[in-house]
């Protein structure tokens, strides 16, 4: 009779600690995708600071100047023609062309911010490597 009370005690100890163990794999897990969500939620709300300063989304810009991504070059080389084309002395619309200063700007402030995660997530992984 001890035998089998000293039998339920151990299976009843292995059980709560397999269910704690579960619990705090869950949290570990819960915890990790809450941070994520986080820095997803800083990255959103320093766009969406960057184009309340500018005025002009990054989609919005894009199609401004005619780019896919942001390629600098290519960038610099719409901006100085539409810039050009725009200008009121050609015969153009000086709203437009403040569009397209605005939009160049716009995508100059993207770039620095990719550039400065690029520069972050090189340092976290020498970090990690070095540990």
């Amino acid at each position: 009779m001890a035998r089998f009370v000293a039998q339920i005690i151990i299976l009843g100890g292995q059980v709560i600690g397999r269910a704690f163990a579960k619990a705090l794999r869950q949290e570990f897990q819960s915890g990790a995708a809450t941070q994520q969500a986080s820095k997803g939620a800083q990255e959103g709300a320093k766009r969406a600071a960057s184009n309340s300063v500018m005025g002009v989304s990054v989609q919005e810009a894009k199609q401004i100047l005619n780019v896919q991504n942001v390629d600098l070059e290519l960038i610099q080389k719409n901006y100085d023609h539409l810039y050009k084309i725009n200008e009121k002395k050609a015969g153009g619309s000086f709203y437009l062309q403040s569009k397209v200063v605005r939009a160049k700007e716009r995508l100059d402030e993207e770039f620095k911010m990719q550039e400065h995660e690029n520069e972050k997530q090189k340092q976290r992984n020498s970090g990690e490597s070095e540990t």
